[in-house]
C-alpha cells in the first residue's frame, strides 16, 4: 500500500502543487478571499492546466486515469492554502468527474468527461432539502415525465447546494415516483442552474468560505430525458447510484479536506512556536507547548493513516464503506482537537488577522457536520458491522 513510501508520480505531484499554492495563493490573498466568500476562477484555470482534474477520469476520456490516492493528495496539498482551490477542484473532479465515470451513460461520458478532465465543467450537489439531511431517501423534490416521454418537469427545494450560483450543472436527487416506495422511486438529474424556473438564494456560513452555499428552488423546471444520470434506464433507480462507490468517495474527499486543513494548522502553530519568544527563549522550548505540539503531530499522523487507507481501498475497488465512515468520523472529530490545540499554542494570535489559524479553526469546527455528520458515521459503522438493534432472544 501507500503507507511506507509514496510512488514517485504522487511525490512529484505533491511538490508541484506545493509550489503552486505557495506562488499563486499567498497568505494575503487567501485572507481576502475568505472575507469575500469566493475563489479565484483564473487560478482554478491555472490549476486545471496542470492536468489534476483528470485524476478521477479514464484516459479514453482525456483523463489521467482514475487514481483516487493521487486525487486525495491533490486535495491535501491544495488545502495548505485553505479551501479556495480545493473546493472548485472537488466540484470538477469528484462531483463531476467521479460521478460521471461511475454513473454516467456512455453518451454522457462522451459528452461530459473530456470537458471535466480539462477543468471546463463544474458540478454542484443537489441532495439535501430543508427537511431532509441524512435521510436522503425522503427527498420531496419531484420529477415527472411528460406525456411524450421527452422531457421532465422538476419542482422542489434544495438546501446547502454549494456552488449553485456558478456551476454548470446541479447533480440533483429527485423523487420520480410514489413517495411510499422510497428507495425504488428516486432518480438523478443534471440541471443547469441557468434554466427558466431555477431560483438560487445564497446562504451565509462561517466555514469553507471559498463560496456561498445556496438554497435552490425548482419551479416547473424542464430538462430533457437525456439529463437523467445513467440514461433513461436509470429512471427510478437513482438509489443505486447514491449508495455505491460514489458515496464512499464522497466521504473520502471531504475527509481529505479536513486532513489538509488540520495539517496547515499544525504547520502554522509549529512555525509560530519556533519564532515566538517568551522568558528569553522560543515558546517551543517550554514543556507545555512541546507537549501540545507533540500531541497535535501524533493525532495528525493517525488521521493520515486512516484517510489514505480508506482512499487506497476505494481506489482498488475493495469494500470500504466501513473504513470510509471510520475515516470520516475519526478525522473530523480529531481535527477539531488538533485545531484547538494549535490555536491555544498561538494564544491571541490564533484569533487575529495576520495568521491563517482563525480561519482554519472555523473550517475544522464544521467538519463533524459537513458531508455526513459524525453521528451518521457511527450509525453507518454499527449497521455495517452488524451490531444488533433488537433483543437476539
Amino acid at each position: 500500500m501507500y503507507f511506507t513510501e509514496e510512488p514517485d508520480p504522487i511525490r512529484q505531484l505533491r511538490e508541484t502543487l506545493r509550489r503552486f499554492v505557495e506562488d499563486e495563493l499567498p497568505p494575503d490573498l487567501r485572507r481576502q478571499l475568505d472575507r469575500e466568500h469566493r475563489f479565484p476562477p483564473e487560478l482554478f484555470r491555472k490549476l486545471a492546466d496542470l492536468g489534476v482534474c483528470g485524476l478521477t477520469i479514464d484516459e479514453q476520456y482525456g483523463g489521467q486515469g482514475v487514481d483516487l490516492v493521487a486525487a486525495v493528495a491533490t486535495i491535501e496539498e491544495l488545502c495548505r492554502g485553505g479551501a479556495f482551490l480545493a473546493g472548485p477542484f472537488i466540484h470538477c473532479a469528484f462531483y463531476g468527474g467521479m460521478n460521471m465515470m461511475e454513473n454516467g451513460s456512455d453518451e454522457q461520458k462522451e459528452a461530459y468527461l473530456p470537458r471535466l478532465a480539462n477543468g471546463d465543467l463544474l458540478f454542484a450537489y443537489g441532495l439535501s432539502e430543508p427537511e431532509v439531511g441524512g435521510d436522503l431517501a425522503s427527498v420531496t423534490t419531484t420529477a415527472e415525465l411528460s406525456e411524450d416521454g421527452q422531457h421532465i418537469k422538476v419542482n422542489g427545494f434544495k438546501r446547502w447546494c454549494t456552488g449553485a450560483d456558478w456551476v454548470d450543472y446541479i447533480y440533483t436527487l429527485v423523487r420520480s415516483g410514489p413517495e411510499e416506495d422510497r428507495y425504488r422511486n428516486l432518480s438523478f438529474l443534471l440541471i443547469p442552474p441557468t434554466l427558466l424556473g431555477v431560483q438560487v438564494n445564497s446562504i451565509e456560513h462561517s466555514n469553507l468560505r471559498y463560496t456561498l452555499s445556496s438554497d435552490v428552488i425548482f419551479d416547473d423546471v424542464e430538462v430533457p430525458v437525456a439529463n437523467i444520470v445513467g440514461g433513461s434506464e436509470m429512471w427510478n433507480r437513482g438509489w443505486s447510484l447514491l449508495a455505491g462507490r460514489a458515496l464512499d468517495v464522497e466521504k473520502i474527499e471531504i475527509t481529505a479536506v479536513t486532513f489538509g486543513i488540520a495539517q496547515a494548522a499544525v504547520e502554522e502553530a509549529w512555525e509560530y512556536a519556533g519564532q515566538r519568544r517568551q522568558f528569553g527563549k522560543p515558546i517551543s522550548a517550554h514543556q507545555a507547548i512541546r507537549h501540545d505540539l507533540a500531541d497535535a503531530r501524533t493525532k495528525l499522523e493517525a488521521c493520515r493513516l486512516m484517510l489514505y487507507r480508506a482512499a487506497w481501498l476505494a481506489n482498488e475497488n475493495k469494500p470500504c464503506s466501513v473504513e470510509t465512515s471510520m475515516a470520516k468520523l475519526f478525522v473530523a472529530d480529531t481535527a477539531v482537537e488538533i485545531a484547538l490545540i494549535c490555536q491555544r499554542v498561538m494564544g491571541a494570535y490564533g484569533l487575529a488577522e495576520g495568521y491563517d489559524m482563525e480561519r482554519n479553526v472555523r473550517d475544522l469546527l464544521g467538519m463533524p457536520i459537513v458531508g455526513g455528520s459524525s453521528n451518521m458515521q457511527k450509525n453507518n459503522i454499527a449497521n455495517r458491522l452488524g451490531l444488533a438493534t433488537e433483543d437476539a432472544r
